[in-house]
């Protein structure tokens, strides 16, 4: 691909892009992987260059551009040997025209700068959120130690115990240790807000919204694959990925259950006063994880945005139903709007008077409201916010 075709390849997946952020549809990631699935005539430089244009440009716009073009302009107006390859030669883009549109820069939509801004994140706490994010791994205890595995590009020890750190984009999943299940990717924010919990072999645990199960897998490990695990959701394909990933890292204990939007409850009815501790990883909005998919910004809204917080507290007030007397209930979520943190958690002890706030010692984090926030600016993890409730 000439650099100008490669200018217009990026102009069309941004095209897609913004039509899925208006629709809610696949990820730009996934977006981007598809295109090149059908165009084989691109090479390995090609599909990187045209990825780093995209995200260059889903970056520099904070509201919704109008098109993928406007997008690209606004990174080609700082850019003189960008805007160059505007020329309309061979498959490249059309020469720019006086007075064209161009996309609006900004971290965010002004109505969730506001938001962030009331959440004391603006200026560079705000910029943060869309740098690139680095690798980060977790070396998983039931097979290996972080002092003593050797991997084919050592990593830095980062703040959680049996984490390490590489550069972005390193390609982790053809190694040895990968496959094997030694080292599992996973952010150091995410690694950090799992221990909060305080999982202990024997225990009962479960993981309310496990996902994919990327905290189940830690949880796992930090009960030394002892005691009973079970990982539930609502989200039967993201589940099912779970049982291969505790598979290859040697996990036995965790068992699922898919349950049905809002009548959770009737599927845990056995488990009620039974458990040790209890994981909320809730659905939010993500504005932690803006450095992984910062298109994210792009699909949420105020009307979502409450949604999400009513969810929050409604698996809140469930989740304190299935402790036992003195267990532990753990609140994380991957946001650092106060409405999905330290606001909620407020929220839960106001309504729930005979539960109280445990003291955390993370390693990281800035205390706010009844927990911790970690953010990229001051802790270089994903954004999250974290409480850890007991019942007195």
């Amino acid at each position: 691909m000439t650099p100008g075709a490669r200018v217009q390849a990026a102009i069309e997946i941004l095209d897609l892009v913004i039509a899925a952020a208006r629709a809610n549809g696949a990820p730009a990631d996934r977006i981007v992987s598809e295109w090149f699935r059908t165009r084989r005539f691109a090479g390995s430089k090609d599909r990187r260059a045209v990825r780093d244009l995209v995200y260059a440009a889903i970056r520099a716009c904070g509201p919704v551009p109008a098109s993928g073009r406007a997008a690209m302009l606004l990174v080609a107006r700082d850019d003189a040997a960008l805007a160059s390859l505007f020329d309309g030669q061979g498959h490249g883009p059309a020469a720019i025209s006086v007075g064209e549109p161009i996309a609006a820069g900004g971290v965010v939509p002004a109505w969730l700068e506001k938001a962030l801004a009331e959440s004391d994140i603006a200026g560079d706490d705000a910029l943060a959120l869309l740098a690139r994010a680095p690798l980060d791994l977790r070396v998983n205890t039931l097979k290996a130690d972080r002092d003593t595995l050797e991997l084919p590009q050592p990593g830095e020890p980062g703040l959680a115990p049996q984490s390490l750190r590489l550069p972005h984009g390193t390609q982790v999943e053809g190694w040895e240790a990968y496959l094997s299940g030694q080292v599992e990717v996973q952010d150091i924010g995410s690694q950090l807000v799992c221990s909060a919990l305080g999982a202990q072999p024997g225990e009962l645990v479960i993981d309310l919204c496990a996902g994919a199960g990327g905290k189940t897998l830690a949880l796992a490990a930090a009960m030394d694959n002892r005691g009973r695990l079970i990982a539930t959701d609502t989200d039967r394909a993201r589940l099912s990925r779970l049982e291969p990933r505790a598979w290859r890292a040697g996990i036995t204990i965790a068992e699922t259950r898919l349950l049905d939007p809002n009548r959770e409850a009737a599927a845990l009815a056995d488990l009620v006063g039974q458990a040790d501790a209890v994981l909320v990883d809730a659905p939010c909005s993500g504005t932690g994880t803006w450095r992984r998919s910062p298109e994210g910004r792009w699909r949420l809204t105020p009307d979502q945005l409450g949604r999400y917080a009513a969810v929050q507290a409604r698996l809140l007030d469930l989740a304190a139903t299935l402790l036992r007397p003195g267990g532990r209930l753990g609140f994380v979520t991957c946001s650092l709007l106060d409405v999905e943190g330290a606001g909620q958690a407020a929220a839960f002890l106001a309504r729930h008077p005979d539960w109280s706030a445990q003291d955390l010692h993370l390693g990281a984090g800035t205390p706010r409201g009844p927990g911790l926030r970690l953010a990229p600016s001051r802790d270089g993890t994903d954004g999250f916010f974290v409480a850890c409730f007991r019942k007195t």
